[in-house]
């Protein structure tokens, strides 16, 4: 079945029989959005127009290593939140993403699972830490805008509102009119499994490799996927 925690086909079953509504994580659960252009150089990038501009100091090493944007972006908006800087930081990022989206990887039975939970008649939304521009032009690019539209959720100005804060998936709730226990998340990260449990949100998560899953099963969550596979099976059934 490849359920690396919840070997119980009905739990799942369960699991997603109750949810009204799926918010989906973007980069894992719908696509690998750094395929082809990657993540650790986009971050090094973002360091390197920070060094370019005197504002080494701006980060600790350890923020400097992590090869993730994210980190990178947040850091600075910690110390200069709603800064010029911040602002340029973001859209440069943007653009990096806007970029990784031509070579984006849809993640495996993710477009047919989208496609045949609309027409069960769920209804879908993306909550990112992506910028929803990114997302849209993904989606399109595959088809699948229809099955979210406009329920997209992504990055903001106000950085701090980045996940594990559960601010993208209230936003959903509310534009839904959903109940957080008539929602399910599926995400791929443990700041996704934070953000849903402090919106009161049941998680699955999802999980391309054993470590992945592993990182997810430590930081806590229950139910871990390493394939799309079964729950397609299962709403097709």
């Amino acid at each position: 079945m490849h359920i690396t925690t919840e070997n119980d086909p009905n739990r799942l079953r369960d699991r997603i029989g109750r949810a009204r509504v799926v918010l989906w994580d973007f980069d894992g659960p719908i696509c690998r959005l750094f395929a082809g252009h990657s993540a650790e150089r986009v971050a090094g990038d973002l360091v390197s127009w920070l060094e370019g501009r005197g504002l080494h100091g701006l980060l600790t090493e350890t923020e400097r290593e992590s090869l993730d944007p994210h980190v990178v972006l947040r850091a600075v908006d910690r110390r200069h939140p709603g800064s010029d800087l911040v602002a340029e930081l973001e859209e440069r990022l943007t653009q990096e993403e806007l970029r990784a989206a031509t070579s984006a990887m849809p993640t495996p039975y993710a477009d047919p699972l989208v496609r045949t939970w609309t027409a069960v008649g769920s209804r879908l939304a993306i909550t990112t830490n992506n910028s929803p521009r990114v997302v849209r032009t993904y989606l399109e690019g595959r088809g699948l805008a229809d099955c979210f539209a406009p329920h997209v959720y992504g990055r903001t100005q106000e950085l701090h509102h980045l996940k594990p804060d559960p601010h993208c998936l209230n936003r959903a709730l509310r534009a839904m009119g959903a109940a957080p226990g008539e929602a399910l998340m599926i995400g791929d990260t443990p700041s996704d499994h934070e953000a849903a449990g402090r919106a009161g949100v049941p998680f699955l998560g999802y999980a391309r490799n054993e470590r992945k899953a592993k990182i997810l099963r430590d930081a806590g969550a229950e139910a871990v996927l390493v394939s799309l596979e079964p729950l397609l099976n299962l709403l097709r059934a």
